[in-house]
């Protein structure tokens, strides 16, 4: 299935073309900061903080006037290469990213994905995207509480239940129900 076969039934399948903030909208860009910053234990030094940090900007600046926002475009872009390059995680402002999303063991991160749910833990050497080259936008939709373990891949226009659990390595191509446990390549419900 595609992203626009999918669409109907869950709108988060829907790609963000980054024309307007898609920050969560019920908390302002100071305190989700300052939860991202808690959820990551506090740390000014960690890498899943600033990426996260940048993304958040990223998104923020799509609300400000035109003039204004030229200026933060030119910033963000410059900080978002620099942190994916020297942290190792790649996650574009046009990925919708929930609240209290922990990025752990930093490195080798690619998140393009089409949402991010709340609660969510994603840990090093993990790639959402897209499973063909023919369809850019099918990326999958990450429900909330989930946890994704070290080296997992989840490609294409999938979704992964709320409360799932992806073991380490991990290689996800269909959709995954609520609260199942997947392992394995081709991933399979163990749990």
């Amino acid at each position: 299935m595609t992203w626009s076969d999918r669409v109907d039934e869950d709108p988060r399948f829907a790609p963000s073309m980054g024309a307007h903030n898609a920050n969560p909208s019920d908390i302002g860009i100071g305190a989700l900061i300052a939860e991202d910053y808690r959820t990551h234990g506090r740390d000014w030094f960690s890498e899943g903080f600033w990426a996260l940090f940048w993304h958040r900007i990223g998104n923020w600046r799509m609300g400000l006037p035109k003039l204004l926002r030229i200026p933060m475009t030119l910033l963000y872009r410059i900080m978002f290469r620099w942190v994916s390059r020297s942290v190792g995680i790649y996650l574009p402002y046009t990925v919708r990213v929930g609240r209290r999303v922990r990025l752990e063991h930093f490195g080798g991160m690619i998140l393009v994905a089409q949402w991010i749910g709340d609660d969510v833990t994603i840990r090093q050497n993990t790639t959402f995207g897209i499973a063909r080259l023919n369809a850019l936008q099918d990326r999958p939709v990450i429900g909330d509480r989930v946890e994704i373990g070290a080296g997992a891949v989840i490609l294409g226009a999938i979704r992964i239940g709320d409360d799932a659990v992806i073991g380490a390595n991990a290689v996800v191509r269909r959709d995954v129900e609520p609260g199942a446990v997947m392992g394995g390549v081709p991933a399979r419900r163990i749990g």
